[in-house]
C-alpha cells in the first residue's frame, strides 16, 4: 500500500512524533509512505508530496512543529484563488485533489488535524470516496471521542511554567497578574495549568464569570495579607451575559480577554494589574515525554486502522488502549470541561475562584 500523511491547521507539540510513528509502522508492514506538504495544498500543485522513509523521520520525535508544514487556509472545497475588490474569491477544487490522489496511486490518507481539518477529511471520505483515517490534533484538548489529544500536555506544561514565573514578580510588586492561555471553546489548558500553577482565579469558557466575584477573591486575599493575585483566563472566557469580542470575525481569532479583565480589576479594586498573553508560545517547543509517546502511539494506531480497512474513523485514546470513533461522531460535540468533573471540584476545594 501507499500511505499519504497530511498535517493541517495549527501546529502542536508531538506532530512529528505522530508522523514518525505512522511512517515506521507503515514501513514495518512493507508499505510506502509519502507526506503531503502544507496541508491539502500539496495535492493541488503547490508543493506536491515528498517521500517519507526511515531517514526522513529519523531524530524528529523531540522536535516541535511539523516537517510537512501546515496551513489554516487549506479547504479544497473552498479554496481561495484570488482577490477581487478586496474580497476573497473561493472555488471548489476537491475534484482536482481527488484526481491528484488517484494519479499518485495513494491508497489511504492519514489526516492529522483539529476540528477544521478533520471535517474536510470527513467530506473527502463521504463525498469523494477518499479512504481516510483521522488523528486528532489540538492543544485545546477539545476533540470529542478521545480522552486526550497530543500537544495538550506540553501546552499545559508551558503555561504552568509561565504562571510559576509570574508569581515572583506579582508578589514582589504586589500586583495582580492576568495570564491569558489558549482555549477558544474549552478551558482545559486554563483549568489544568491554573490549578498546577497555584492560581487564585481561573476563568474558562464553560463558566461565565462575574467580575464582582473575581474582585471579591482579590480583596479577600488583601485582607489576609496576600497582596498579589494570579488570574488565569482562557481566551474564550466570557462574562455573564456577554461575550469576548473577536479580533478577526472572519477567521474567529479570539483574544483580548486578559486586557479586559485586567482593566476591570484595576478599576474595581485599585490594585495595579498587568497581563501576560502566552498565545502561540503554547504551540511551540519540544513535546513532553507524555506527548512524544502519545504521538507515536497515535501514528502507529492510525496505520493499524488502515490495515483493518476502518476508513472514515478517527483513532482515539481510551486508556489503557487505543480505539476508534467515526470522525463525524467525534466532531458532533466538542469536548468541553464537565462542570461536575473532579478537576472542577478540586479547584473549588483548593479555594480557587472560578468567577461564578
Amino acid at each position: 500500500m501507499k500511505i499519504a500523511i497530511s498535517t493541517g491547521g495549527g501546529d502542536a507539540p508531538g506532530l512529528n512524533a505522530v508522523i514518525r510513528g505512522a511512517v515506521l509502522a507503515s514501513l514495518h508492514r512493507g508499505w510506502e509512505c509519502v507526506g503531503i506538504r502544507r496541508g491539502y495544498g500539496g495535492l493541488l500543485g503547490e508543493d506536491r508530496v515528498v517521500p517519507l522513509d526511515a531517514n526522513a523521520v529519523r531524530g524528529i520525535t523531540h522536535l516541535g512543529g511539523t516537517i510537512l508544514g501546515t496551513t489554516n487556509r487549506g479547504d479544497p472545497f473552498r479554496w481561495p484563488t484570488s482577490r477581487s475588490g478586496g474580497a476573497s474569491v473561493e472555488r471548489d477544487r476537491s475534484d482536482e485533489l481527488v484526481a491528484a490522489f488517484r494519479t499518485l496511486e495513494i491508497d489511504a490518507l492519514i489526516a492529522i488535524g483539529g476540528d477544521g481539518s478533520l471535517r474536510i477529511a470527513q467530506r473527502l471520505f463521504r463525498e469523494k470516496g477518499i479512504p481516510v483515517v483521522g488523528v486528532p490534533k489540538t492543544i485545546d484538548n477539545d476533540v470529542g471521542g478521545t480522552v486526550a489529544t497530543f500537544g495538550f500536555d506540553t501546552a499545559v506544561q508551558t503555561a504552568t511554567d509561565a504562571i510559576d514565573k509570574v508569581h515572583s514578580t506579582a508578589e514582589s510588586h504586589e500586583r495582580v497578574m492576568v495570564v491569558e492561555v489558549m482555549g477558544r471553546y474549552a478551558g482545559w489548558i486554563a483549568l489544568h495549568s491554573g490549578i498546577a500553577g497555584s492560581a487564585d482565579v481561573i476563568l474558562i469558557p464553560e463558566i461565565p464569570f462575574d467580575l464582582a466575584k473575581v474582585c471579591e477573591k482579590i480583596r479577600r486575599r488583601e485582607v489576609e495579607g496576600r497582596h498579589f493575585s494570579i488570574v488565569v483566563a482562557a481566551e474564550g472566557a466570557a462574562p455573564k451575559g456577554g461575550t469576548v469580542s473577536l479580533i478577526d470575525p472572519v477567521h474567529e481569532r479570539l483574544g483580548g480577554v486578559a486586557d479586559k479583565v485586567a482593566n476591570s480589576i484595576e478599576a474595581m479594586t485599585g490594585k495595579e494589574t498587568r497581563t501576560l498573553v502566552l498565545g502561540h508560545l503554547q504551540r511551540g517547543g519540544s513535546p513532553t515525554t507524555f506527548d512524544r509517546l502519545l504521538g507515536l502511539r497515535f501514528g502507529a494506531a492510525a496505520v493499524r486502522l488502515i490495515a483493518e480497512g476502518k476508513f472514515g474513523n478517527m483513532v482515539a485514546l481510551r486508556p489503557p488502549t487505543f480505539d476508534f470513533v467515526a470522525i463525524d461522531e467525534a466532531l458532533a460535540t466538542p469536548k468541553r470541561v464537565p462542570l461536575d468533573s473532579d478537576t472542577i471540584a478540586t479547584a473549588r476545594d483548593l479555594g480557587i475562584s472560578l468567577g461564578d
